[in-house]
């Protein structure tokens, strides 16, 4: 995963708005696409910027395409920005 590219992933409300939600729990495409209201076509476009900075987990189960927010990466993030909050003894 690339810095660069999970920045450009946060810097859409849409795709900010796509991980608040998977952050209550696992959902479908058409889920998401329903509760934004937006077109399957907008929504692919935005879950594979997601998927490419590995913000989001996709898997099948069954006939459908079940998507999650990956943990691990925003784990890393925190620790990576982490670095620029200064000494502790400076707070």
């Amino acid at each position: 995963m690339g810095i660069g590219e999970a920045l450009k992933a946060f810097s859409d409300p849409i795709r900010r708005d796509i991980l608040v939600m998977l952050k209550e729990g696992k959902m479908t495409a058409g889920d998401i696409a329903e509760r934004l209201n937006i077109t399957p076509a907008a929504l692919s476009y935005h879950l594979k910027l997601l998927k490419s900075a590995e913000l989001l987990i996709e898997y099948k189960e069954k006939n459908f395409i079940w998507y999650e927010i990956n943990t691990t990466i925003f784990e890393d993030l925190i620790l990576w920005l982490k670095q620029f909050g200064g000494r502790e003894d400076e707070k």
